[in-house]
């Protein structure tokens, strides 16, 4: 398994104190709760998924393998909370504004703060977040609608197949963003600059062929309006991975809450290819 080093951000340790995305840790520490969509502004976010060292390395064999819905973009040691090329005083234990605790596959608790849970043992992975490359379809003047209407992203289980690893297989899961077709053509372009965090969609329209029946009904997040001209276009979802714990089982896992996203210092610019 890759050490925290192999697998942190291109720029290595973070400084400066005075960053927005650092401000928005501290108040969710402090206990302010909300989704992160358009939270500190040119900054990536990223989803968590937090296991044992015993299947750690079949985790991270199953992001190898998928790297579209599960993007690394930081990794801890074994049983430290910091990422501290993700952060300046970033704390994996209490920076995010709400996590799902799982045992054998089941969700039981959805904390705040995961400082009662957390143990020695413990390997914490980021993984890039679609709501980086948001910035970038917001300054095309592309507009995001679950921004628009204040809602959580919404997240379909899909009946596409991931790659399986070790004890990890499942479905992938996507997020939606409905688009004018033109509109969408240019979300393809301008996501695809974006690889580390999701890039370029995998579907867009008929969302019945990707095993979605009723697009106003979301498995996460919510629904959101989609005119009659305007089409649906799919994202691989970080909230991959909590689908696979479902089905995968393991005996404790633990995750952000979708749409509740660890907001890091590293900027979206750092991770767009040209």
């Amino acid at each position: 398994m890759l050490s925290a080093a192999q697998q942190t951000s291109p720029t290595g340790q973070r400084s400066g104190a005075d960053l927005p995305s650092r401000d928005a840790r501290l108040a969710y520490r402090s206990g302010k709760v909300g989704v992160t969509a358009g939270v500190a502004p040119g900054f990536v976010q990223g989803n968590l998924a937090v296991l044992p060292e015993k299947l750690a390395s079949s985790f991270h064999r199953f992001c190898q393998l998928n790297p579209k819905p599960c993007p690394i973009i930081g990794m801890s040691e074994i049983g430290d909370p910091r990422i501290p090329a993700l952060g300046v005083d970033l704390d994996l234990r209490t920076d995010l504004p709400r996590y799902r605790i799982w045992r054998d596959g089941k969700l039981v608790e959805e904390p705040t703060d995961i400082m009662a849970h957390w143990r020695d043992d413990l390997v914490a992975f980021v993984l890039g977040c679609s709501f980086s490359f948001e910035e970038a379809l917001i300054a095309d003047g592309l507009k995001i609608r679950h921004i628009e209407e204040k809602r959580n992203v919404p997240m379909y289980r899909t009946n596409v197949p991931c790659a399986s690893a070790g004890p990890f297989a499942g479905q992938l899961v996507v997020s939606m963003r409905p688009f004018k077709p033109a509109e969408a053509i240019r979300a393809i372009q301008i996501t695809t600059r974006f690889p580390a965090v999701h890039g370029a969609p995998v579907h867009f329209d008929k969302p019945e062929m990707i095993g979605i029946k009723d697009i106003s009904k979301p498995d996460y997040g919510d629904a959101v309006s989609i005119q009659p001209d305007e089409v649906p276009v799919f994202w691989a979802c970080g909230v991959t991975p909590q689908s696979v714990i479902l089905q995968s089982r393991p005996d404790f896992a633990i995750t952000h809450a979708p749409g509740h996203m660890l907001v890091t210092d590293v900027r979206n610019s750092e991770f767009s290819i040209q």
